[in-house]
């Protein structure tokens, strides 16, 4: 069976479109959000990070032509994000996850500061 017609891969190629329209929406409105909402939306931005992680990795792992031009659509479009063409994507990765925690000590500050 092709990579991409695995019902787990669609499934989760679901999942995470889902999660990144939810992830849109908020995004123009964190500032707004109540400090709840905002968590939620970080910890969004966690899950989704993480089944973006796992796609990656199962990409890599595929011998399948379509999984390999996947994984190479990715590595392509790293560029449009303002990176260097040979960025490894874990280092993408870890740089998405750092910004997750700086954003979370953001909100964390802002709400101590506003007790």
């Amino acid at each position: 069976m092709s990579f991409m017609k695995s019902a787990q891969v669609r499934a989760a190629l679901v999942e995470i479109h889902e999660l990144q329209e939810v992830i849109v929406a908020d995004a123009v409105k964190f500032p707004d959000l109540d400090i709840d909402d905002q968590y939620v939306h970080i910890e969004n931005l966690e899950t989704l990070l993480e089944k973006q992680r796992i796609m990656y990795t199962r990409l890599s792992l595929s011998d399948d032509p379509e999984a390999m031009e996947m994984k190479k659509d990715i590595e392509d479009s790293m560029g449009l994000l303002g990176l260097q063409q040979n960025v490894d994507p874990g280092e993408l990765f870890k740089m998405m996850q750092d910004t997750i925690i700086n954003l979370r000590e953001f909100v964390e500050k802002n709400e101590l500061d506003n007790l």
